[in-house]
């Protein structure tokens, strides 16, 4: 049976490491270009009001800055525009310079015509995303930070009214939670710039403040107020490597119709085209260049600010970060355009393809395409050129003059940019008044560049093709061959469309004759979020992607598209496998945070059959044997599955909500799918792959459990071994036992300590003593094992004695098969070390689940000694009064008491009570565990 534990969760370990490998490292390698600053970076400290310094006195607020820059705004004299920057969970306010560095080289490409102050906050490096009580201390700060910065303009002609922030991490999440101040001017902010930023939940909810945080904000954002519509919020996710944010949490939540509000991931960001990761979406060079460029096309030259026109800002985040149509942004041009020139620089196309590659000496340039032969059998045009220059290049003709066009209409707004050309594709239909299409493909600057050109029919050039199970392990495929040698294909995925479905998608492209071509560009477009991927190919070539969503789909929208953008005369085929692997890091990416969820319930199992061997026979069983036995995916999962059917009728609903029960929780899956932060879709979703889910999570729960506390005896050896010296031999079972007394005035001092500071110190002080037992015990039982090893000699030399007379060999018999003092002391000793492992090792998930409020209470310690609020102290008391009492319990009171039955009894129901309504309320874990600890330590006293 150990053997099969062992292997059985020795697989399930494979799996686990199979996908955190995935989750860590199964990406492309990070190509992000670093951003470098080409001056000593200065952060000059803003001088706040006496009364805010006092307050906040561990924030602080700064203003970037660079060589010449830096001197001339020593005194705070600013003329330009201010843009505040929000480091993020732990992050530091000298993040910044990645902004201020580009900014400051932006304006010297412009002559300085316009120019960025960019601030920084100083957060203390709070973590934030774990502990919820410093969130609305920031958001009060950053309140005043604002007014502060806005004062330092109020001697120019024109100052700023308003200030852009740009918030990194939960610095975004913090932004956001400005407008829900009730002092708050929402004029004071009318652009904010978030960067994987978790707006829909909490990545780990870890205590009640941070979920009741997201709830306001999310209440006040979606509450449809009209001085919200006004603000402009761009979210940008960093996709795939970004492991700690996922990017479906960074979408952004506001009610339908919003115009003004827009989430995406940095992969779909014209020009960037990259995953970044947590950090790197900082100083990724790609990114911070779009965000600087929308940033000074969104500033009014007539008042030398940011433009108060919420339209006018939401075209140029359009324009830098959704569809760049290779063309400045701001450049008014008369929408009727006039040709001059001789008729020699025109060639009417007749075929159904043109490619053209310019010269190396200028020349003028242009090809005509007639419309009227062609609108029957096409449905569209599509060009694409490998020009990446900012100009006109693609022209309807309204009036013809012989061979040549004399007047027409730009139709470059329609082009798209894409990693390797731009391309357009035009619909026929909204033709109708050009009567041909004009390609400019002069080179008078010497350039050379190359233009492809077709005909096409839309629907001829499309496929679909159902997405292998997933289930399938990659040994189906599904594939499908062009028939077509054009320029664009699109390819259906069909039922693809959930976000633990995972792909490798193989394309291979060949061509006959091996001459220079465009390289092939495959983008997989994702209908309802902007989270398209790209990746480029040149021929022949075998290429790979990665097909995984970021969010699922909501209601009956499209199917995944792949979209092809090939070279003419190849081959391609597509090849769509399952890569079980991913599927498994697709599965810790949206469910890893109920994993301890899963822990608990192992560790818990676990200790109910402890107590059921203490019941049974008077002793517990081993606790690797007590762990192994835990996986029992029926004894909750069916459980939990009955009570979510049962909520989908009516009358039990309204049974629930009389009795005042929480919502059910769901597993952690797509932000669309879910309801509000915190607060699950009602009714829970019943579909068999959740379920099916939620077994896997169980089974994965029960093997970390498993490795965890035998990692935890092998440790707990360890340091017995390394605490021996310090210690005198003993051969008790009460080996570091505390009378009575000591109990209660340890109780007493702990109590007022988690009071006067923080729970989680006086928390994990009581686990210390606690585990100083465990290790006593582990040393008294090294030490009766050294005893034992002289117990067979006395055993023969007094068998010898009683030799020769019925009674001596009958009292030899008695000794024979009653053990001897020190094997009863051994056994004893084995015992309490066994039920103390599995305590300790379930006292250690309270903890890990408090240690984020205990570190930021000793890095907040210089400026206060109690933290406040304390998210452990309501549930330190009672957790630490059980962990002193259990501290002198043992098998033989436990098996004496009688409210062992009703403890051990209440576990399974605990358990399933912890997978209805913990999965997405971490916290809730340390309530459920205080009543089988306070009962247990009960049971030992009576």
């Amino acid at each position: 049976m150990k053997i099969a534990a062992v292997a059985f969760y020795g697989c399930a370990l494979g799996l686990l490491a199979m996908g955190l490998r995935e989750l860590l490292l199964g990406f492309e390698e990070n190509r992000c270009s670093m951003t470098y600053m080409f001056e000593y970076p200065e952060y000059r400290r803003v001088q706040l009001p006496r009364r805010v310094a006092q307050q906040y006195p561990g924030y602080g607020l700064y203003l970037y800055g660079e060589g010449l820059y830096a001197q001339e705004t020593r005194n705070l004299k600013l003329t330009g525009v201010p843009v505040l920057f929000l480091p993020g969970n732990a992050g530091s306010y000298k993040q910044a310079r990645s902004l201020g560095s580009v900014a400051l080289r932006k304006a010297e490409d412009i002559d300085n015509r316009f120019h960025l102050n960019v601030f920084t906050v100083d957060f203390n490096e709070e973590l934030v995303a774990l502990y919820g009580g410093s969130l609305r201390r920031q958001t009060h700060f950053l309140h005043e930070s604002i007014k502060a910065i806005l004062r330092l303009y109020k001697d120019q002609a024109s100052p700023p009214r308003s200030v852009v922030l740009v918030g990194h991490s939960m610095g975004g999440v913090v932004a956001r939670a400005l407008f829900t101040l009730p002092r708050f001017n929402p004029q004071l902010v009318s652009l904010i710039v978030t960067q994987a930023s978790p707006h829909l939940a909490p990545v780990l909810p870890l205590d009640a403040q941070l979920l009741e945080f997201y709830s306001t904000v999310r209440g006040r954002w979606c509450s449809g107020a009209e001085d919200l519509h006004n603000v402009t919020v761009l979210s940008v996710g960093g996709g795939h490597r970004d492991y700690q944010v996922r990017s479906g949490l960074t979408a952004l939540p506001c009610p339908p119709g919003d115009s003004n509000k827009l989430s995406l991931v940095a992969t779909a960001v014209p020009r960037t085209w990259v995953s970044t990761d947590h950090l790197s979406i900082v100083w990724c060079k790609e990114l911070v260049l779009a965000t600087v460029r929308a940033f000074i096309d969104l500033i009014d030259p007539n008042t030398r600010q940011f433009t108060e026109d919420p339209v006018r800002r939401m075209a140029v985040l359009t324009h830098h970060f959704v569809r760049h149509p290779v063309r400045l942004l701001g450049v008014q041009e008369d929408p009727h355009i006039m040709f001059t020139g001789s008729a020699e620089a025109w060639t009417e196309v007749n075929t159904l393809r043109l490619a053209y590659s310019t010269p190396k000496e200028p020349r003028v340039k242009y090809f005509l395409f007639a419309l009227s032969s062609r609108r029957k059998a096409y449905s569209h045009f599509h060009c694409r050129s490998s020009n990446m220059e900012m100009s006109s290049w693609l022209y309807g003709c309204t009036q013809m003059d012989g061979a040549m066009c004399v007047q027409a209409v730009d139709l470059s707004w329609g082009t798209e940019l894409l990693p390797a050309y731009k391309t357009v594709t035009l619909k026929l239909s909204d033709l109708s008044s050009v009567s041909q299409l004009v390609i400019s493909a002069s080179n008078l600057n010497g350039k050379q560049f190359s233009v492809e050109c077709e005909w096409l029919s839309l629907e001829a050039r499309s496929a679909s093709i159902p997405v292998p199970h997933v289930l399938s392990f990659g040994l189906t495929v599904s594939d499908f061959t062009l028939s077509s040698s054009g320029l664009y294909h699109t390819v259906q995925l069909q039922h693809f469309h959930q976000v633990y479905q995972a792909f490798r998608i193989t394309i291979v492209g060949q061509c006959k004759a091996a001459t220079d071509r465009m390289p092939s560009v495959y983008r997989l477009t994702v209908p309802w979020f902007r989270e398209d991927s790209f990746t480029t190919a040149s021929l022949p070539s075998v290429t790979e992607m990665s097909g995984m969503l970021h969010t699922s789909r909501p209601g009956n929208m499209s199917n995944v598209v792949l979209q092809l953008h090939t070279a003419p005369n190849c081959q391609y085929k597509v090849l769509v496998r399952t890569s079980f692997p991913k599927v498994l890091g697709q599965v810790l990416r949206f469910c890893g945070s109920a994993l301890p969820v899963y822990i608990a319930v192992g560790l818990v199992l676990a200790l109910e059959g402890q107590l059921k061997a203490i019941i049974r026979t008077g002793r517990p069983v081993e606790m690797s044997e007590s762990v192994s036995g835990a996986v029992l995916p029926l004894k909750v999962e069916l459980p939990v599955y009955l009570l979510h059917l049962l909520l989908r009728l009516q009358c039990f609903q309204e049974a629930w909500a009389a009795l005042r029960l929480p919502p059910v929780d769901g597993l952690p899956l797509s932000p669309l799918e879910s309801g509000e932060a915190g607060t699950p879709e009602w009714p829970p979703p019943s579909e068999d792959w959740t379920r099916l889910l939620s077994v896997i999570l169980c089974v994965l729960g029960a093997a970390m459990a498993f490795w965890g506390s035998t990692l935890f005896q092998l440790s707990l050896r360890l340091l017995s071994l390394l605490l021996a010296p310090l210690h005198r031999p003993c051969v008790s079972r009460d080996s570091g036992t505390l009378h009575p007394w000591v109990q209660l005035v340890l109780i007493l001092s702990l109590g007022l300590l988690g009071w006067a500071t923080c729970g989680a110190l006086a928390l994990t002080t009581a686990f210390l003593f606690y585990l100083y037992r465990v290790v006593r015990l582990q040393m008294t039982k090294r030490t009766l094992k050294h005893v034992l090893n002289l117990a067979p000699q006395q055993q023969t030399k007094e068998t010898e004695k009683v030799k020769g007379n019925a009674v001596g060999q009958t009292h030899a018999k008695e000794c024979n098969g009653t053990p001897l003092l020190s094997e009863l002391a051994l056994q004893e000793v084995t015992d309490d070390l066994q039920l103390h492992l599995s305590v300790a090792a379930l006292l250690t998930l309270p903890l890990m689940l408090s240690a984020p409020s205990l570190i930021h209470w000793a890095c907040s310690l210089r400026y206060t000694v109690r933290l406040d609020p304390d998210p452990s102290w309501p549930f330190a008391l009672p957790l630490l009064t059980s962990t002193l009492l259990l501290i002198n319990c043992n098998t033989l009171t436990l098996h004496r008491s009688k409210l062992l039955a009703l403890s051990s009894n209440l576990l399974p129901p605990l358990c399933i009570a912890m997978v209805t309504f913990s999965l997405q309320h971490l916290y809730r874990v340390t309530h459920f565990l205080c009543v089988p600890l306070a009962l247990l330590a009960l049971a030992s006293r009576l």
